[in-house]
């Protein structure tokens, strides 16, 4: 019979008992420190307010939440040695740039490798090492330390493979035809990561984090639905929006002023409004939003809706949380949206507003 997983109200019920009813079948993940335990896990029971369950691993890593050094939910027993080995050789070796060259190097086949992880945890080794890496980064951006070196996040060498894969994505752009005006795209730094933005000579068409799993498809999108080509360029638009960014990350910016071009569908422009009167500092959920729009019965569609916006940021869909206040799902990162959240609490005395 397959497990079902109880509602959280229960799970947290167990956690309090330090019940082993569920153990290997859910996992609780700590808001206000960034971890995840097994229910049975002896540390001190946060609130109820400040828990997420999860029912596998994978789930907790992906929403950016790292294991308990006491309750060690990653190490299982039983299960092949392998396992345990590298998992052990990740916390020994924290600097270890663990490529597929170094498990052979190592002696490891990284097939055998892969599979064994994904019998186990669910995702591969890579996967683990990126989630560790990525969640590190936030946890040191978030506790105000120095912006540490992007490309290394972004998983690049140096700042000209960066570059490449940029001018990869974007490609070269076809002659001009319809006497259409060109859009441009160049990207810029940030503290989570280097952005991507395209925009025309006057108004900002997309802003992305660079590892959007769907920005080549957006990109491809955006230059059908606006009959043009992109090419590798720099405008006023991305000049403002890159100033404008900079502020916001350094806590200053309290109005986006950079011109706008929302390129969707009249339902879809109300949806990214209503996500731009949210205030800094507060969320919504999705049923939050199709009650100010009086039609409480599209909450699928305004989620479809968040799920379009192409300006990250600035139309910000970070702030919708699930209704049971979970992270839910982020285009950029769920490690990425906790680190939004958590700077923008910070700057929360202040309330963000657009001008048209």
């Amino acid at each position: 019979m397959l497990f079902e997983r109880p509602d959280d109200d229960t799970l947290y019920d167990a956690l309090i008992a330090r019940s082993a009813d569920y153990e290997g079948q859910a996992y609780v993940c700590v808001k206000t420190t960034g971890i995840f335990c097994r229910l049975t896990c002896p540390a001190r029971k946060p609130k109820r307010e400040n828990t997420i369950f999860f029912d596998t691993i994978a789930a907790c890593m992906h929403s950016g939440f790292r294991p308990c050094q006491r309750c060690r939910p990653l190490e299982q027993p039983g299960r092949e040695p392998i396992v345990d080995m590298l998992l052990a050789r990740l916390d020994s070796e924290p600097d270890v740039r663990w490529t597929e060259d170094e498990l052979v190097r190592r002696g490891y086949d990284p097939s055998t490798v892969r599979r064994a992880f994904k019998r186990a945890l669910g995702m591969t080794f890579h996967d683990i090492v990126r989630y560790r890496r990525l969640g590190e980064a936030a946890r040191q951006l978030a506790g105000g330390a120095r912006v540490i070196d992007v490309q290394l996040d972004a998983g690049y060498e140096s700042p000209s493979g960066f570059r490449a894969a940029f001018q990869r994505l974007v490609g070269k752009a076809p002659a001009l035809s319809q006497n259409r005006e060109l859009l441009f795209a160049d990207w810029f730094d940030t503290p989570l990561g280097p952005m991507i933005a395209v925009a025309d000579k006057t108004h900002l068409h997309l802003l992305e984090f660079h590892d959007r799993k769907a920005l080549p498809t957006e990109l491809e999108a955006l230059q059908k639905r606006v009959r043009s080509s992109v090419a590798i360029g720099r405008t006023p638009a991305i000049d403002q929006i890159e100033m404008e960014i900079r502020d916001y990350f350094e806590g200053r910016l309290t109005t986006f002023k950079t011109p706008l071009a929302l390129d969707g569908t009249s339902f879809e422009k109300h949806v990214w409004a209503k996500l731009i009167e949210i205030p800094v500092g507060q969320t919504r959920a999705y049923g939050d939003l199709a009650r100010e729009m009086e039609r409480p019965e599209v909450v699928r569609a305004v989620g479809r809706a968040n799920g379009a916006n192409q300006l990250a940021i600035i139309v910000p869909c970070h702030r919708i949380l699930g209704a049971d206040g979970s992270l839910t799902g982020y285009g950029g990162g769920l490690w990425r949206k906790q680190w939004l959240l958590r700077h923008e609490e910070k700057i929360s005395g202040y309330k963000m507003e657009r001008t048209a």
